[in-house]
């Protein structure tokens, strides 16, 4: 297969969702766009879009063939990158996903990278899923727990994220503390949803806590934190967090079963393109002392 341009047209089209816009910023006709996929399907056998009002949508094999060709793409500009030599700095964007208790450690890793990269935008994506890198979903994902096994993933340590239930100074001026570990009753809890998850404390909450302690559950984490904050009851905030205020107070010792253990993973095929590598090293270089491994 030697279709190359009709790759890259087909790509566009698939990120940008339109013929039109695919047209504009490629600066081609829209009859050559539409060509350039005809040629593509003909040659490969079989369709790649499913043509409707409001755009394109990819089939299938179109998904493989997207695949394909953004990986093309980052690699070829990767490399134009690199041959012009005296290129300082690095565009386009670079996507991240993460859990919500990364967000705050990545900032300062963002920022750096910014200032020496002002033309290359970051994308971030806060979710539990582990993004489908092979199929660039993400450029670097940030995840918790076990360690990923895919054998196309570069896997690094990040640190331990840790956890502690929390209560915040306006829960105290209200309620009090309790007085030791086996002094829960009568406190009220901002939960996550489903403790029967993965969450690593979902053991002490189905021994601890009782239905009618609960003062408010919530699928997502930074909700969660607010509640606490405002002083709803007490919650689980990662350590770092809590130790960057001054009216959050830890009621229980640490747990180290609490300590999540934290990963950086990539794609082999990308890992140690330009982009992807000043990526790595800022993250790895503002990671916290006490994260780091």
């Amino acid at each position: 297969m030697d279709k190359w341009t009709e790759l890259r047209t087909a790509y566009h089209v698939a990120k940008l969702g339109t013929v039109s816009a695919a047209a504009e910023t490629l600066g081609l006709h829209r009859a050559t766009v539409n060509r350039h996929i005809d040629v593509l399907e003909a040659d490969i056998g079989g369709k790649i879009f499913i043509r409707h009002a409001r755009g394109y949508t990819l089939t299938e094999i179109g998904h493989d063939v997207l695949r394909v060709a953004q990986k093309a793409e980052e690699l070829i500009e990767d490399l134009a990158g690199r041959v012009q030599g005296g290129k300082t700095q690095i565009e386009g964007e670079i996507k991240l996903t993460i859990l919500a208790p990364f967000a705050r450690l990545l900032m300062g890793a963002i920022a750096e990278f910014r200032s020496e990269n002002p033309q290359c935008r970051v994308d971030i994506d806060v979710g539990e899923d582990l993004a489908r890198l092979e199929y660039g979903e993400a450029h670097i994902a940030l995840r918790a727990g076990r360690k990923p096994e895919h054998p196309d993933y570069v896997v690094s340590k990040f640190g331990n994220v840790g956890f502690n239930i929390y209560a915040h100074n306006r829960y105290i001026a209200r309620h009090g503390m309790p007085a030791d570990p086996g002094d829960m009753a009568g406190h009220r809890f901002v939960l996550p949803m489903a403790p029967e998850s993965r969450s690593p404390f979902a053991s002490w909450i189905k021994e601890n806590v009782k239905p009618d302690m609960i003062a408010l559950s919530c699928r997502d984490l930074w909700a969660m934190e607010e509640a606490v904050f405002a002083g709803i009851g007490i919650g689980f905030v990662g350590d770092q967090l809590a130790r960057g205020r001054g009216d959050l107070h830890a009621v229980l010792p640490p747990n180290g079963d609490w300590a999540v253990p934290g990963w950086i993973v990539t794609h082999v095929d990308l890992h140690r393109t330009e982009k992807v590598q000043a990526m790595l090293k800022y993250i790895k270089s503002n990671s916290p002392p006490e994260l780091m491994v």
